[in-house]
């Protein structure tokens, strides 16, 4: 009879957290696809892989591409690159700034963060980076999962008017990094 009530008892919460889990996944989805489309001061173009002929892959080329069109918009002037040497070799914020210059954006308005390796360092180095420049508002531009985890960081780091906007590019693998969003959202939080 105990036994029994044991294993009601773990189905239960087993259940609750399956239920938390897909709740949560479908609002950081939600608001990941959700731009907030605002004028401000700097966007900051979060990193990721750099091809081993230096390019950027093509989910960086989307997070670059989409900040070129905002750019253009009108929504910012300033852009911040954020990344660091990646398992290729390439310094993945030397690798955007090179991509944005090649696609018309002035050199003048483009600032390097070399030392974004994660999301916390990013949303640190940027509290820094629009502090000494007097900025008040960041737009933030990643994958649509990663959005709700970086507006976290950059709210931890005394960013308050932060912004966001997705990169227009979906992979099979993006399942994946959506389930992975989950524990690095609560490892966030609660660091």
């Amino acid at each position: 009879m105990r036994n029994n009530q044991l294993k009601k008892y773990f189905f239960i919460v087993a259940i609750g957290l399956l239920g938390f889990f897909i709740i949560h996944t479908v609002v950081i989805t939600i608001d990941g696809l959700n731009d907030e489309l605002e004028k401000v001061d700097v966007a900051v173009v979060l990193g990721n892989k750099v091809e081993l002929d230096g390019q950027p892959s093509e989910r960086l080329a989307a997070r670059l591409d989409k900040a070129i069109g905002l750019y253009k918009e009108g929504y910012f002037e300033q852009i911040i690159v954020s990344g660091g040497i990646g398992q290729e070799g390439f310094d993945e914020a030397e690798v955007m700034k090179e991509y944005l210059i090649e696609k018309g954006i002035p050199e003048q308005y483009i600032t390097t963060d070399l030392s974004g390796y994660n999301t916390a360092m990013t949303a640190k180095n940027t509290k820094v980076i629009i502090g000494n420049q007097g900025y008040q508002s960041a737009m933030i531009i990643t994958q649509f999962f990663h959005i709700s985890r970086t507006k976290l960081a950059f709210h931890q780091a005394g960013i308050k008017h932060v912004y966001s906007a997705h990169a227009e590019y979906f992979e099979l693998r993006d399942l994946y990094s959506t389930v992975r969003e989950f524990p690095a959202y609560y490892k966030y939080l609660f660091d």
